[in-house]
């Protein structure tokens, strides 16, 4: 009876419970999607590399080296010689390399150089090879392979010229014209950065920049196509490596024959241990985010007391007359417990379902613009408790105004004030 009395009482305060249900549902909405773009982009960077045992570059800290060299995030400050990685890939323990060359950019999409290697050793989500939806590897100096973001959002198909650029912005800062790429494969969709990057061959960025020198290109000494052939293209040097060790065990002696490299100042990293560094450093952002969807969900709360205890003074005639026809006061308090309990109900159940129908809708663009893919997944038992937590808060809400709904007299009532 008393949860039939509350959906009516509600019903009939319909605008002012919609308005408290609304407040909830958008605190509850943020709360969500925070933990939810929080877990998920753990994921997709946790996911991006696997089975790569070290990662070798210019001596800087590990956590810029995996950021420009799995994420394409940023810059290297300096690169490493040819010399030093053929050094180091022939060392006793190691089984593959991948060499890697950044600097250069194909309309806004950063540019790779790399060797078929690449396509056989790169592994991400749980040791996954890297499959084509259509072409193959590069052979030639002058092919390129496409992520499918890439080849997506730009509609390129097999065939298609493209034009490389120096720098990593949208709009290049020199373009290598007389040199175009023709794409020979697409890559399948892997949700990492990998589907925003042009694959090239490390022969084809050196012959690109055969020319070239800090000014820019040179007059007179630009690469003649029907040349290529005749040039030795071997890299001068390369952005950074991934290595891939026979055995566990090789993977401390090989590092510290990197960070202790004479020839040249080095750093190896172990992916894993770098990325807990990077989730260390995020810590303090992620905390804040939390406080602050806490927070919101308070205000939700204090909105929802607010809009019931401000319908109080309008109500003491209801009570009255339910005091009259034999409610107890406990009849009452409970009324005011039940009718918060169901607006915290469905403001939580309304902002759940707001959230993924908004991940739903949005999840195709942020996965172009962020390379972030947001699964569309049931709750987790982490959601599922928050949300329990939201309910039983909202429902402790309805005390407040139950005592002081209970402590009203029924002469108060029932008396009339002039």
């Amino acid at each position: 009876m008393t949860w039939k009395l509350a959906m009516a009482s509600l019903w009939n305060r319909r605008v002012t419970a919609l308005l408290a249900v609304l407040a909830l549902a958008l605190s509850v909405m943020m709360l969500l999607g925070v933990e939810k773009v929080r877990r998920e982009a753990r994921v997709s960077f946790a996911t991006t590399l696997s089975g790569t045992d070290l990662i070798v570059g210019a001596r800087s800290g590990a956590v810029q080296l995996l950021l420009y060299s799995v994420f394409r995030v940023g810059n290297a400050t300096n690169g490493v010689t040819w010399e030093s990685y053929q050094d180091i890939a022939s060392t006793r323990g190691v089984a593959w390399t991948i060499p890697l060359s950044l600097g250069d950019s194909h309309r806004g999409f950063r540019v790779l150089g790399t060797t078929p290697a690449y396509f056989e050793h790169y592994r991400y989500q749980n040791k996954r090879l890297l499959r084509f939806a259509s072409g193959e590897p590069f052979s030639g100096v002058y092919g390129a392979v496409l992520g499918a973001a890439v080849a997506e959002e730009l509609g390129y198909q097999l065939g298609q010229e493209i034009i490389v650029a120096h720098g990593t912005g949208v709009i290049g800062i020199a373009e290598h014209d007389d040199q175009p790429f023709s794409v020979v494969g697409i890559l399948e969709r892997t949700g990492t950065p990998v589907d925003r990057t042009v694959h090239v061959s490390l022969e084809g960025i050196e012959a690109i920049h055969l020319g070239w020198g800090p000014g820019g290109r040179q007059t007179g000494l630009s690469l003649i196509l029907g040349d290529v052939d005749e040039k030795d293209l071997t890299p001068k040097a390369i952005t950074a490596f991934l290595v891939g060790v026979e055995r566990k065990t090789a993977i401390f002696p090989i590092m510290r024959k990197v960070n202790r490299y004479r020839e040249e100042p080095l750093l190896a990293v172990i992916p894993g241990v770098a990325l807990q560094e990077l989730w260390d450093l995020m810590r303090v952002a992620e905390d804040a985010l939390r406080v602050v969807s806490l927070t919101v969900v308070v205000t939700g709360l204090v909105g929802m007391l607010s809009l019931i205890l401000s319908t109080l003074a309008a109500r003491r005639h209801e009570i009255a007359v339910l005091r009259s026809v034999g409610a107890r006061p406990r009849h009452v308090f409970a009324l005011f417990v039940a009718e918060s309990s169901v607006l915290s109900t469905t403001g939580v159940l309304l902002g759940t379902g707001c959230l993924y129908v908004l991940l739903a809708l949005a999840q195709p663009m942020v996965e172009q613009s962020f390379g972030l893919h947001l699964s569309v997944g049931w709750p987790t038992g982490s959601d599922l408790g928050l949300l329990g937590l939201v309910i039983l808060s909202g429902t402790l809400v309805g005390v407040i105004p139950g005592i002081a709904a209970y402590r009203r007299s029924l002469a108060d009532g029932l008396s009339m004030r002039m």
